[in-house]
Formats: structure tokens, sequence, C-alpha cells
């Protein structure tokens, strides 16, 4: 039985999320691994509300505040060459990434 790795990769910037994912992915084409993915997931969206007044006097004036914090998954088969090439990919400071064996 295959072993697989599961990557899990997230992040405010979904350019540079993608462009890791393409890396991963241009990587796991070259040594010749079956890959699955990248599957989005879905978007999560964190709203905050803040009144627009610091003092609290006048009108109800309201600024409203989002963030996206998107996600994608891989399913790649676990080759040790492979995980090797991912571990020396340069990774932006605002994508972070989770890997497991499944």
């Amino acid at each position: 039985m295959v072993q697989k790795a599961r990557i899990r990769l997230t992040s405010i910037n979904h350019e540079k999320l993608d462009r890791v994912c393409r890396e991963i992915k241009e990587i796991s084409d070259k040594v010749g691994v079956k890959v699955s993915g990248p599957i989005p997931l879905p978007t999560r969206r964190i709203m905050i509300p803040t009144r627009k007044s610091p003092c609290g006097e006048g009108t109800n004036t309201w600024d409203r505040w989002e963030l996206r914090i998107h996600k994608r998954l891989i399913e790649i088969e676990a080759n040790e060459r492979l995980m090797k090439r991912i571990m020396r990919i340069h990774v932006p400071d605002d994508v972070y990434i989770e890997i497991s064996l499944v």
C-alpha cells in the first residue's frame, strides 16, 4: 500500500497560495508521483464591524472590515525524494503549510 501525504495550505493572499501550489504540483510531475489537487476548500470570511466615531457621539456610522482566509488541499503519494524537494520550496511568510501522512 502506498502511503499518502496530505498537504494543507492556508493564506490570506490567494495569489501567493496558488504560486506555492503550482510549485508543489510541478515538483511532483518532475518526480513522477500521482497528485490530486489543489482542491480549493471553503474560504473563511471574518467580518469586523467598528464604529467610525471614537468617542461614541454623533450618528451611528460603522466601518465593516473583512478578512478572507483561503485554503487549499493537495494529496500526493509520499515519496522520500519528493518530500525532500517540497521541504526546500521558498514559502512566503503569510502562507502556512501543514503536512500530514495518511
